[in-house]
């Protein structure tokens, strides 16, 4: 006979109700690989009349007692969302010897030291390849097979709903408020879509994914994010005549031994890898001296693709042997983040100005006695104006700021300049 390995669920909605489809379905292989059979226990729901396909009545309860104080669980599975209740729910799980497996990225991105930290007092685990990319396995890639590869930077789309939008923007042509409301009308994005198109949804990816891959600990608070929200249709016009492709990119990397993170909107040249990547896809492109390039694409979002990860994590925790896991993987290498405008970037730069002869000496002075030189320059009137599209040379970033801050106020300028990240050294493809 196998042993029967007990789960009680917190949280069964589209997700949680994945996970039970799954081990349905694919409980014979599991078995067979692992020697474990999967039984599914108390499940923590807000109602108990309204029925769960695979779930048996009598196990869903409303108490979460009736899950954290069962001792024959011994895997809980989190998919309810949300900090607080399950932080301080997840924390008397691990300290008690309980294991996670946890999809739950706000959560993680606030509070994942902590959580690691009760795992190891507790001599339990805690997984949580769900939380990013949903099934591209990134965490496990960089948790395990590329532990000693010293990653420099992992570059991520890892908001798919920010990425159809842009889509869209492109290759139909339509506006933000129209890409946005066709990728509500597929469901690609929610009703209020503020933490995806604002940028915070990949800000806690991004946390997640850098405390793994530098071995450091991260949190969504160290990462300034901005989204798509503010974007205007005719710099996506413009990047792509210029032979680019707007992303909302996070980006996370050593400088100089400081571990840097951010997420930002970026032109990708077209020959880029992760510039191909379409739609609502997700994509994680992972760059080290030993292994040079390697790069995860597929679905990053999804009910069934979320809980075939989850899966995936509740197999990893009882199909190894007791030290054949790398348990210190996530040990913290207490590297320090990076300065504000340490970084180097190169940058597409718009500016309306008056059209009136000397203004482009004068906006390339200023960017000059800020030690920010010019790659490529277009100038086209527009009426009375005219519209100054550059790209820099990658230089400091805080250089960037100090001229961008000195242009705002010449009076030449009309409007706010509109400043974005372009990806390598600022040539395009051809």
């Amino acid at each position: 006979m196998s042993d029967v390995v007990r789960i009680g669920f917190l949280g069964c909605g589209t997700v949680g109700q994945g996970v039970v489809r799954i081990l349905a379905e694919t409980g014979d292989t599991i078995e067979r690989a692992t020697g474990r059979r999967f039984e599914i226990g108390p499940v923590l729901v807000r109602d108990t009349s309204v029925s769960r396909p695979g779930v048996d009545p009598s196990s869903l309860v409303t108490d979460p007692e009736a899950v954290l104080g069962d001792p024959d669980v011994s895997i809980i599975v989190e998919v309810m969302g949300g900090v607080d209740p399950p932080r301080e729910w997840l924390l008397r799980a691990l300290r008690g010897g309980t294991s996670v497996v946890t999809a739950n990225k706000q959560l993680l991105s606030r509070h994942g030291p902590e959580l690691l930290a009760a795992a190891e007092e507790g001599g339990s685990e805690i997984r949580f390849e769900a939380s990013v990319c949903a099934a591209i396995p990134v965490i496990k890639v960089l948790r395990e097979s590329l532990l000693a590869a010293e990653i420099g930077a992992v570059t991520g789309i890892v908001n798919g709903t920010t990425n159809y939008i842009l889509t869209e923007m492109r290759r139909s042509g339509l506006g933000y408020p129209e890409a946005l409301k066709q990728a509500q009308d597929l469901g690609y994005a929610e009703a209020d879509p503020t933490e995806d198109v604002g940028g915070g949804d990949a800000a806690a990816k991004m946390a997640i994914l850098a405390s793994i891959a530098f071995h450091t600990r991260v949190l969504i608070d160290d990462v300034p994010f901005e989204g798509i929200d503010r974007l205007q249709g005719e710099d996506v016009d413009i990047a792509h005549q210029l032979g680019f492709v707007m992303k909302l990119l996070g980006v996370a990397r050593l400088n100089h031994g400081a571990v840097a993170v951010r997420v930002h909107p970026a032109l990708v040249p077209s020959d880029h890898p992760l510039a191909s990547v379409s739609g609502s896809e997700n994509a994680v492109l992972l760059e080290s001296s030993t292994v040079r390039q390697i790069m995860l694409v597929g679905p990053g979002a999804g009910g069934i693709e979320t809980a075939s990860a989850v899966v995936a994590d509740l197999v990893s925790i009882v199909g190894t042997q007791q030290g054949s896991f790398l348990h210190n993987a996530l040990a913290d290498a207490k590297r320090p983040l990076a300065a504000e405008g340490s970084l180097e970037s190169a940058f597409y730069l718009r500016l309306e100005v008056v059209d009136q002869p000397g203004v482009l000496a004068r906006v390339a002075s200023v960017l000059g006695e800020c030690g920010v030189s010019i790659l490529t320059v277009l100038q086209r009137g527009e009426g009375e104006g005219a519209r100054l599209v550059m790209i820099l040379h990658p230089g400091l970033e805080s250089r960037v700021t100090t001229a961008i801050g000195q242009l705002r106020d010449l009076p030449e300028v009309r409007d706010e300049p509109v400043l974005i990240h372009v990806v390598g050294n600022g040539e395009a493809s051809s």
